[in-house]
């Protein structure tokens, strides 16, 4: 994996240049491979060996503790103190000031070594990141600058048991907590009564204090809760009480554990039901915050004005998508390379020529047999091609933040865009990734003596959380791509057509540059006609359809990209011809079995296919 990463890094994005940003002028690629060395040996030592022992010693709560294997606390001691908590942030705060393309990269190490011990640490900093953009300065100081440093971990509380993915029924409450509520420190000061599930990390001891991000709703004059989504605000929930200098005041906040969620797979990561404000524990009082008692419930803060919550939230949400996918492509990353040193090492069968016809020769590795490399490729390819497109928007992250004003517009109108495949094209093909791992290895796949049937387990989480399949499509199709007059698609395809003419003129691409043109032609016709009633409910009842074939297309024109880095940095001697043929394989793989796909995908999408969404409930 190594050797992709790198090549990807320094011959495709070209992380050196940023190099010459004042932001990350102390940085060179000797740093950025010292980090990187530094995240794979933790990730190798601390993650690694006990990924099979947090799937197999799950969490378990004995109704006042959760208790977790102690490889757990001490793997995310070591990823804190590598600083990698932070490595994207300021000097002042105690980060790297690292781009975070190199921080993405380095964080490949921990998911492919253990997912679910990561999530722990994937969560607090998109938590922290959110308060550095929405939170006051004393709500920065006091509550991210604690989780950057890895005192505190933090969560993202959204769905609800009764509401699930549809945030406009959120139904926890949110009322001003006394008369002074909004001259409080740490921010305008509430009580908070509800209850939420699904929440990762919201339980456990591996740091002094978990930093709640809930959604809530505050009720109008009539008492009754706003309807719809702009009525969601956004408050900071501990789980035990700080004042206004970090310090913990003794006093346990109203934030209790109902119970743990016993999953298929990702079970190093705890999974829980939260009831805020059940009255188990009643904070009264708190060192230099002001509180005077007279409220129940739990204490909480607001980020953001009144109503602003899931536009503040979103910014956490995004960023976990980018994760999520990150992850789903290192555990299809894990599989792959497990299947491949199998099939390196299985020797089974004989070939088809006629010497092979003879019983008494002797068998052949199991990757020798056609069906064998053609399992493998499909692999490589959605794995490498994965990790590609998750690279490719962390670098637009970073254009984002530190581009020309021209180059950072369109850089956050691109994200904008791919986010919704950044999060969902891994979740399902690096999955399928997993299920022909296990394939590769037959029946021993299937056991427990082989990882590659726990990596699907853990993998069969991405396409559910931080918004379902579903729910990626309705975003794309339903906001994305008719945004700003379908500025971003414009934009995406007009990155895709200078790829194209690229290819167009490179002898053994120029194929599949034609090909990559016809299918974003169709994804355009498609994407008119899904639209050309103007009815929603007509160009949404296809929506995942529609997501499958964006992302392949956007896989395809990766592909494309890779393949043309992979010649130039074999002309200029920087990787070796097995190595460029690989890249240049997998590419003709994708474009000869998957591109091919997108046919019926955008078929019914096009037509407006009624099938799905016009049969009765009864006919079921």
């Amino acid at each position: 994996m190594r050797q992709t990463l790198d090549f990807l890094l320094h011959h495709w994005l070209d992380v050196e240049g940023l190099c010459q940003r004042p932001r990350f002028a102390e940085h060179s690629a000797e740093t950025f491979g010292a980090v990187l060395d530094t995240c794979q040996k933790i990730a190798e030592q601390k993650f690694a060996p006990f990924n099979r022992l947090v799937d197999t010693e799950e969490p378990s709560f004995d109704g006042e503790r959760v208790t977790l294997p102690r490889a757990t606390h001490e793997a995310l001691a070591a990823y804190v103190q590598s600083g990698m908590l932070a490595a994207a942030q300021d000097h002042e705060q105690g980060g790297m000031q690292l781009p975070c393309t190199v921080e993405m990269a380095g964080n490949a190490f921990f998911s492919k070594a253990s997912v679910s011990m990561g999530g722990y640490a994937m969560l607090t900093s998109g938590n922290a990141s959110l308060l550095m953009a929405h939170g006051t300065e004393t709500q920065k100081r006091v509550f991210a600058q604690n989780e950057f440093a890895g005192r505190w971990f933090g969560t993202m509380c959204l769905s609800e048991p009764q509401a699930g993915s549809s945030l406009s029924d959120v139904a926890t409450r949110a009322v001003p907590d006394g008369s002074d509520f909004e001259s409080d420190p740490l921010g305008p000061r509430y009580r908070l009564k509800g209850n939420k599930m699904w929440i990762s990390g919201g339980e456990h001891e591996i740091t002094e204090n978990i930093i709640h991000l809930v959604l809530a709703k505050i009720p109008g004059e009539d008492g009754k809760l706003p309807a719809g989504v702009r009525g969601i605000s956004l408050f900071i929930v501990p789980k035990k009480l700080v004042d206004t200098e970090g310090r913990l005041s003794g006093e346990r906040n109203d934030v209790a554990l109902a119970g743990l969620n016993h999953k298929l797979g990702y079970r190093g990561t705890t999974n829980t039901l939260l009831n805020f404000g059940e009255g188990k524990f009643r904070p009264g009082g708190q060192a230099g915050g002001g509180l005077d008692g007279a409220g129940s419930g739990a204490v909480g803060y607001r980020v953001g004005k009144p109503g602003e919550g899931l536009r503040c939230m979103f910014h956490m949400m995004n960023e976990a998508r980018i994760g999520v996918g990150l992850g789903a492509v290192m555990l299809g990353y894990a599989g792959y390379e497990a299947s491949l040193e199998y099939a390196k090492q299985r020797p089974q069968g004989r070939p088809m020529s006629a010497a092979g016809k003879d019983p008494g020769s002797p068998q052949v590795p199991l990757i020798e047999h056609a069906d064998i490399k053609r399992m493998l490729l499909a692999q490589k390819a959605y794995v490498e091609g994965g990790l590609a497109l998750a690279l490719y928007c962390a670098r637009l992250v970073d254009e984002q933040q530190t581009g020309e004003p021209e180059a950072a517009r369109e850089a956050a109108l691109l994200l904008e865009m791919l986010t919704p495949i950044a999060k969902s094209w891994p979740s399902e093909w690096c999955l399928e990734a997993n299920s022909l791992a296990i394939q590769v290895h037959g029946g021993y796949g299937y056991t427990r003596d082989f990882p590659v049937e726990q990596y699907w387990r853990d993998n069969r989480l991405n396409m559910i959380h931080e918004g379902t399949h579903g729910i990626q499509g309705l975003d794309l199709l339903g906001r994305k791509v008719v945004m700003d007059g379908g500025a971003g698609l414009q934009l995406l395809a007009s990155r895709v057509n200078a790829t194209i003419l690229r290819a167009g003129q490179v002898e053994g691409l120029a194929e599949h540059a034609g090909a990559l043109a016809q299918a974003l032609a169709r994804l355009g016709g498609a994407t008119k006609s899904a639209w050309a009633s103007a009815s929603p409910q007509d160009a949404l009842a296809n929506a995942t359809p529609y997501l499958q074939a964006f992302g392949h297309v956007v896989l395809a024109w990766i592909w494309l990209e890779l393949a043309l880095a992979a010649d130039g940095a074999e002309r200029d001697g920087a990787v070796d011809a097995n190595f460029a043929a690989g890249k240049r394989g997998a590419a003709r793989y994708f474009f000869r079995y998957e591109l091919p796909k997108i046919d019926a995908w955008l078929g019914v999408v096009a037509a407006r296919d009624a099938t799905c969404r016009d049969l009765s409930v009864e006919a079921f």
